[in-house]
């Protein structure tokens, strides 16, 4: 219901020009919209994680609403650069990536090159290495595609119990079970890609088929450099996707980052995301430290002055965002509603 309302009320703001009014202000003038990103579907994946994976076509009308409204897409770094010297153009965009899925190189590289836009991409670096599906969203998908079966838990986890899979709950519980039992007996990659197979098998899903379509892989090598190498701005988000509280484990997860980052590139990152949007403000001085330029959270917002350059707001955008919504965030206006409907999906 909240959701119908709120689309109502922007549909009348529109029609009463206050859209147009905000994003030519001079207040939107000194604000960076920056756009985050996860996953484009190579198949169905929009179907399992409509916040996490958007559809090709529904992504290609996003930028095609940039150019409309008339917005000035830069590069992250440029961007943040201006922003904090009061020099941005009028209604200015960044768009970011996290994560590094095949799926950006397969479907949105290509509408991002279509319309001449600069993009961020925030890469985790150690499943580019290790390059199987990524074990904690592949289980899941997996358990998704197969909810009208019965799972016989003790062929994953040891646990009696066979699970009806036909509701999100029963297959989140699922999802947890294996997560404790891969923590407590500390499997490997190795081992957890088995455990990947082994549901797969159960469920009666061609895993082979998964992995050749590179569903819930990561970039390889390769393909980052090759992306580099067009110019995509490739950016810091952890090796092994986390953020230790202790400094050492935190500092050695960006500096293998960096690491990785250099010797597929040959550039230097200076721009980090919080995996998750997890962050503690005790991050901060160490990304100091090392000399980090910036970095973006999934905390709802246009950037400002006001903003520390450590703690920068972003839109998560989603399929569940319809297209007022998004112009909404566009123009700004937005930011002048009730919090309950920044990011309400």
């Amino acid at each position: 219901m909240i959701k119908i309302v709120k689309k109502q009320a922007l549909k009348s703001l529109k029609h009463c020009g206050l859209f147009s009014l905000v994003k030519n202000s001079k207040w939107r003038r000194q604000r960076l919209l920056i756009l985050a990103y996860h996953g484009i579907s190579l198949e169905d994946e929009h179907q399992y994680d409509p916040e996490l994976f958007m559809h090709p076509d529904y992504f290609r009308s996003r930028l095609q609403l940039l150019k409309k409204h008339g917005c000035a897409v830069l590069p992250l770094g440029e961007a943040v650069r201006r922003l904090y010297v009061d020099d941005l153009p009028q209604n200015c965009v960044a768009i970011t990536f996290d994560d590094g899925f095949y799926d950006f190189y397969k479907c949105a590289y290509p509408v991002i090159d279509e319309f001449k836009f600069p993009v961020t991409l925030y890469l985790t670096t150690y499943h580019v290495y290790h390059n199987r599906p990524v074990f904690n969203v592949i289980c899941p998908y997996i358990l998704w595609k197969g909810q009208q079966m019965t799972l016989d838990l003790k062929k994953v986890t040891g646990q009696e119990g066979r699970v009806d899979l036909s509701t999100s709950g029963a297959r989140l519980d699922v999802v947890t079970k294996i997560a404790h039992f891969v923590e407590q007996n500390k499997l490997s990659s190795e081992e957890k890609d088995g455990i990947a197979a082994n549901l797969a098998k159960q469920l009666k899903i061609d895993y082979d088929a998964l992995l050749a379509k590179r569903i819930m892989n990561l970039l390889t090598p390769q393909e980052v450099q090759q992306l580099a190498s067009k110019g995509v701005d490739i950016q810091l988000h952890t090796h092994r996707h986390r953020t230790p509280l202790d400094h050492g484990l935190f500092r050695r997860e960006v500096e293998d980052n960096w690491n990785s980052i250099r010797s597929m590139t040959g550039l230097s990152a200076l721009h980090f995301c919080y995996p998750s949007g997890e962050y503690d403000l005790g991050f901060l001085p160490w990304l100091e430290e090392m000399g980090i330029a910036s970095a973006t959270t999934c905390d709802p917002g246009l950037a400002s002055t006001s903003d520390h350059h450590l703690l920068l707001p972003r839109f998560i955008d989603t399929s569940l965002q319809s297209p007022i919504e998004f112009e909404a965030w566009l123009s700004g206006i937005t930011a002048f509603l009730p919090s309950r409907y920044k990011n309400n999906n």
